[in-house]
């Protein structure tokens, strides 16, 4: 199997990273999605 050479960017980004006790994830996930919490529709809009 090839050795890989990660990159300054890739090692500085995971750097110190543990995997996750619970799912074993080994980094932590990126989620797409937001949610605002707003005081009535006008301020929705």
């Amino acid at each position: 199997m090839a050795k890989n050479y990660f990159q300054f960017d890739t090692l500085s980004l995971h750097a110190g990273q543990q995997p996750d006790p619970v799912t074993g994830a080994r980094a932590t996930p990126i989620y797409q999605t937001t949610s605002f919490v707003f005081r009535d529709s006008e301020h929705a809009a």
